[in-house]
């Protein structure tokens, strides 16, 4: 603030009366920026694992009834060598400590149950496990990189990676992926469902009992999950609770320390039977949801229909079959796989992604990003395989799309829950497809896009305005293709913004022309300067990207820091004097 600026609050100050005290309240929102920066900037905050979690309501907590957010990524162990994925690649405290430096706080880490009912299969090395294989460059790599695993058993060599995760302070998920090692899953593959091949209901039990018990004592390992991706040709709801019930209970038994974690029918998709029968336990402040959502899910829609259309229709679906416990506040729901092609050239997965961001922000959704791995020792016949999924790159070394990383580090951390601020509500607005949000830098300077460390706290009001917390001043809009502004006549159409469109993430306003021209909140791509445009999509265009003008009001209670603000009341004060 310059010298004629403070004189001018200055004489303000001096002033008793109540117009200039709001004027100068309004002034003082405009040059001290950092006294409404309510955004957390960081990755989750968990100096040390938590002993023990819980779960109140729709939300994960530690034993101080503390929010927990799971930002997981999937690290694979269930294919055919029966080793974590990378081994041959890196050290694995190195991917342990990428794992951390990435962001995610924890790991959800795939077991195939023959590991724990075989005793032939646990107790082969993990040499001569890559050896009947045929991979002797694995066996190289493995040697080089972590030659103390090579000759563990499989069992042991599990246990090693558990045990590298919790001295690095990542929290670990076991997921019992399916029965026979290898790639899944297919409705064909005799891994799908109780009764099948290689799923029989009570050998399933005895292998979550027996790695329950393993893992009790351990530090890092906070849940289990019983079975990922239940699917034809035999599902059904009533042996679904039936057998569900009865893992839940083994596993709680043999460690009643850990979140039990129960997947859905449909692959993963439907958790929609417990809208009217809950699953009936001993147990409490234990039980876990989880889901999971891919663009191939719904690969037609995403390729021929409108992507506003596509979003809303597809998200509400998913709201009918599996977020609808959110809402109840049955209990957590863990998106444990979600995810999309990095190389960022599949247009289905950039379309399905930046909705998929959009409802994780705004449902604020404990996660599990698929995956870590950036290729795999042997997938499917395949030597070598490369993950585009994986945000590694092939050699386990750097990250395949450091934008992606930045976008995904978006969500990382609680926007709230129980503990994470006394401070009241108020909101951001999110841009899924960058991940940043709206916020502005001075009173002269347009709103633009930023990062979480510099955006604003803004109110959704009953007359649907867009205000900056704690002010009169409203978002409006001046024009087309114009700037974004702040101002303090929130009375007229240009100030009031409605969500429209199926994706529910348009903000609408209306000029104050002789037409009302409806203008959509927009990005300028050359400078990320926030503009109003026309609204885009809205038709039947099946081509049209809409993703520039997504924007979600997202509720928060992160605190923000009270060191800027001190220093700026002491400059003002300093000022007065």
């Amino acid at each position: 603030m310059n010298v004629s600026s403070y004189r001018i609050l200055t004489k303000l100050i001096t002033m008793n009366n109540n117009h200039s005290r709001s004027f100068l309240f309004f002034l003082a929102s405009f040059y001290f920026p950092s006294i409404l920066s309510l955004c957390y900037n960081g990755q989750p905050t968990m100096a040390a694992l938590p002993a023990t979690l819980y779960t109140n309501s729709r939300w994960i907590v530690d034993e101080n009834e503390r929010r927990v957010k799971l930002a997981c990524t999937n690290w694979v162990s269930h294919l055919q060598p029966v080793v974590a994925e990378g081994l041959s690649k890196q050290p694995l405290d190195s991917i342990s400590r990428k794992i951390r430096s990435m962001g995610f706080n924890c790991v959800r880490l795939t077991w195939p149950l023959f590991l724990a009912t075989n005793y032939t299969l646990a107790s082969v090395t993990v040499r001569k496990s890559f050896q009947s294989l045929g991979l002797l460059e694995s066996i190289s790599g493995i040697q080089a990189n972590n030659s103390s695993l090579l000759d563990l058993t499989l069992i042991e060599a599990l246990k090693a990676v558990v045990s590298n995760l919790e001295e690095n302070d990542v929290m670990v998920i076991l997921d019992n992926h399916l029965s026979k090692p290898g790639w899944c899953c297919s409705n064909f593959d005799d891994n799908g469902f109780f009764g099948d091949k290689y799923f029989d209901p009570q050998l399933w039990i005895k292998g979550l009992t027996k790695m329950a018990s393993i893992f009790n004592g351990s530090t890092s390992v906070v849940g289990m999950s019983l079975r990922n991706e239940l699917r034809r040709p035999k599902q059904n709801v009533n042996d679904w609770y039936k057998y569900m019930q009865q893992g839940a209970e083994a596993v709680h038994a043999a460690n009643p320390n850990i979140l039990v974690i129960l997947s859905g029918l449909n692959f993963d998709a439907d958790l929609s039977s417990l809208a009217k029968q809950p699953v009936n336990l001993t147990f409490t402040g234990k039980l876990v949801c989880e889901v999971h959502l891919y663009a191939f899910t719904n690969s037609h829609d995403w390729e021929n229909g409108n992507v506003n259309q596509v979003c809303g229709n597809v998200m509400n679906n998913w709201m009918r079959r599996a977020g609808f416990l959110l809402e109840q506040g049955v209990a957590p729901l863990f998106l444990s796989e979600f995810g999309m092609d990095q190389r960022g050239n599949d247009v289905n997965d950039n379309r399905y992604f930046n909705c998929m961001m959009g409802v994780a922000a705004e449902l604020d959704l404990d996660w599990a990003l698929w995956s870590l791995v950036g290729s795999y020792y042997l997938r499917e016949g395949v030597l070598g395989m490369e993950e585009f999924y994986g945000v590694l790159d092939f050699n386990w070394c750097g990250t395949k799309n450091s934008s992606f990383l930045e976008i995904i580090s978006s969500i990382q951390a609680p926007f709230q829950g129980p503990g994470i601020s006394d401070r009241t509500q108020y909101k951001i607005i999110y841009h899924p497809s960058t991940g940043l949000r709206v916020h502005r830098k001075s009173l002269f300077a347009p709103l633009e896009l930023g990062s979480c460390s510099s955006s604003e706290g803004w109110d959704y009001t009953a007359q649907k305005h867009i205000s900056l917390k704690g002010t009169y001043f409203c978002l409006q809009a001046d024009g087309v293709g114009k700037p974004a502004k702040l101002g303090i006549i929130c009375t007229d159409t240009n100030s009031q913004r409605e969500t429209i469109s199926e994706s529910k993430m348009h903000l609408q306003s209306k000029l104050t022309d002789k037409n009302n021209t409806a203008v959509c909140l927009d990005v300028d791509s050359t400078n990320n300067t926030i503009v109003t445009n026309s609204c885009k999509c809205l038709s039947r265009d099946k081509t049209c990207d809409p993703s520039s003008q997504w924007f979600k009001l997202v509720n928060s209670t992160r605190s923000t820091s009270s060191s800027a603000v001190n220093e700026q009341n002491q400059e003002v004060e300093r000022s007065t004097q």
